[in-house]
């Protein structure tokens, strides 16, 4: 991937999207530098090949294949940011890509919606990047998203974290749907099993809320797994405190208080075994892939020891858990207020 940020055109919601190899199979190539205007969005994530797709579709270049393999060539592709850009019609490969590079064509950064957030969050974003009401979003019916069977017509989790350009009259509705279609774009190739992308989001919106990824993240997914399973040190309870800071619709802490966990909510997992009854947040690819696999181990415990460098600390038994909670008190007393 090249990108850390990223966009999704509303205008080309629906349409194929060429496999990674991209183009037309015959390649080819216009010449020159085209003529009229075309506007096309690259995306978060989106390689060479994906680009080049994108500017086929719009007529852009003759062969996505084509520009695919003049991106490769290119050292400054690499730094091509997320966004819209102002190109033409019929260009040839090499002038796509040279004008891509002139900061003159990138005409738009969208509206950034970063992993990990809660729906609210997500709307008052939202809201505020395109003018759109607040209010607007909470009455959004969700039969008219198209989420998955398995959400049971909830949009937590669903909405895929990216950054968006949306046309200047896109209501709520569009927005939302177009989040929802960008999350299935982009879950596609992960073979989620049918049925199971509730229970596959969920994990994935823990993970995203109890790590900072990298090698983590499958590793918190491995924890979950394993006190999901019969076991008479959890009982089936996940004990995780980003559950409970979903219920309170509370930031600003990484702990829980005693009466805080003692709550009957069904998103408290100090109390009830199991999963939360739905996702607690949006999480991003990195963690969805984490929940399909899992890095094999037997680890019931985690604790992030260091809240600045994110190391966190795994163990299979309650005592080793335990001295590594002390490692995190002893972080927390040397650094009040961080916990």
């Amino acid at each position: 991937m090249v990108f850390g940020g990223g966009a999704v055109a509303y205008k080309t919601l629906g349409l194929h999207m060429p496999s990674l190899g991209g183009g037309s199979e015959g390649g080819g190539d216009f010449a020159g530098e085209g003529s009229g205007v075309a506007k096309i969005v690259v995306r978060r994530g989106d390689t060479g090949s994906d680009i080049g797709a994108t500017l086929e579709q719009a007529g852009v270049v003759k062969s996505g294949r084509t520009f695919a393999r003049a991106f490769a060539a290119e050292h400054d592709a690499a730094g091509l940011q997320p966004g819209t850009y102002t190109l033409r019609k019929q260009m040839s490969s090499a002038s796509a890509l040279s004008l891509m590079l002139d900061p003159k064509s990138h005409v738009g950064d969208g509206v950034t919606v970063p992993e990990g957030l809660w729906a609210q969050e997500v709307y008052a974003r939202l809201s505020k990047g395109t003018g759109v009401p607040l209010a607007d979003y909470a009455k959004v019916d969700p039969k008219q998203l198209g989420l998955p069977a398995a959400a049971g017509g909830q949009v937590e989790g669903y909405l895929f974290p990216s950054t968006y350009e949306f046309p200047d009259k896109a209501t709520a509705t569009d927005q939302l749907r177009t989040m929802v279609t960008e999350f299935k774009r982009r879950t596609a190739s992960l073979n989620i099993p049918a049925g199971q992308e509730q229970r596959v989001m969920t994990i994935a919106s823990v993970v995203q809320a109890e790590s900072k990824l990298g090698e983590d993240g499958p590793k918190v997914a491995r924890v979950i797994e394993n006190r999901l399973r019969p076991n008479p040190a959890t009982n089936g309870r996940l004990q995780m405190d980003s559950t409970v800071h979903y219920m309170l619709r509370k930031r600003g802490t990484v702990t829980t208080t005693d009466k805080q966990r003692q709550s009957t909510s069904p998103y408290n997992t100090y109390v009830h075994p199991g999963l939360p009854p739905a996702p607690v947040d949006s999480p991003g690819l990195e963690a969805i892939q984490a929940a399909l696999q899992p890095t094999p181990g037997n680890w019931l415990y985690f604790v992030t020891v260091n809240l600045s460098t994110g190391e966190t600390r795994f163990a299979a038994t309650l005592p080793e858990h335990n001295k590594n909670v002390a490692v995190f008190q002893a972080w927390c007393k040397a650094n009040p207020g961080k916990c």
